[in-house]
């Protein structure tokens, strides 16, 4: 059993440690890593049933409050965050969550499944094909009004669904209004926080059935052991990651990560049908 125990720590920590560096380099909080780690881990230890994938998402959201908290403070040292972003977009966000915690609390688990499996999959199109994306020589201004409003909201709503912190949307539209990758990926893990705060939170306090098969020490729909464990490898991490995204190229480790994304998408998909 302690070695079992020692493997589930060890094994959470790797994963916190490649949400963390992913959370500093591309500013996508780390979901993308620890939701799908999460499901394959969580049932070598406890019964497999419907209510494992909310926690991986609960736990991935909680996660990613620390990892872009880290990261946030690593890119800050630099001057990179833009903090008028994330205030006019904060209110958004936040609705946005609520909103699709809400949603979570009574959709299935191979629907949420499905969900995080078409998500990823288009996730990975900016990673394998930015220019697809990211058209050279086509610049837009920063959203404001109903435009922001609608963006950050939908964000929001999408992100709490996947348990991700929404960095890739962020880094996107930012680059998209002639902002630099540095900016835009500092100014996203502040996105991850405000998204993975409330999301953390309402997954926290979401009622679940008292007999339901959940691995130990879990409160609402978040392992603490597995939070405490991811969280100690992603703040050792976070700041390498920004440091990489301040000194490198990331044209090659942004098509890894795609191809990555695509492994897991596929995988997600087999798991749901």
């Amino acid at each position: 059993m302690e070695i079992e125990l020692l493997w589930f720590v060890l094994t959470l920590c790797v994963a916190g440690a490649v949400a963390g560096l992913t959370a500093g380099l591309f500013g996508n909080g780390g979901g993308f890593v620890v939701v799908p780690a999460l499901l394959i881990v969580f049932p070598m230890f406890t019964e497999a049933s419907e209510e494992l994938v909310k926690v991986a998402i609960g736990t991935s959201l909680a996660s990613i409050v620390v990892s872009s908290a880290r990261s946030v403070i690593a890119h800050r040292a630099k001057g990179a965050v833009d903090f008028e972003v994330l205030k006019s977009w904060s209110v958004w966000l936040v609705l946005g969550v609520l909103g699709g915690v809400g949603i979570a609390s009574f959709t299935s688990a191979n629907g949420l499944k499905i969900v995080f499996a078409a998500g990823v999959l288009v996730y990975s199109v900016y990673f394998l094909f930015p220019h697809l994306v990211v058209r050279p020589g086509v610049h837009f201004s920063m959203p404001t009004g109903v435009g922001r409003a609608s963006l950050a909201f939908v964000l929001g709503g999408f992100s709490a669904l996947l348990g991700i912190g929404g960095g890739t949307p962020t880094v996107i539209t930012m680059v998209m209004c002639r902002r630099t990758i540095q900016q835009a990926v500092a100014t996203a893990a502040g996105v991850g926080f405000l998204i993975g705060l409330p999301g953390a939170l309402g997954f926290l306090i979401m009622r679940h059935a008292d007999n339901a098969p959940l691995p130990v020490g879990t409160v609402g729909y978040i392992n603490i052991p597995a939070l405490v464990a991811i969280s100690i490898g992603a703040i050792m991490t976070a700041p390498m990651g920004a440091n990489m995204a301040h000194n490198f190229s990331e044209k090659n480790l942004k098509r890894l990560f795609g191809i990555y994304l695509v492994i897991v998408s596929a995988g997600m998909f087999y798991k749901a049908l």
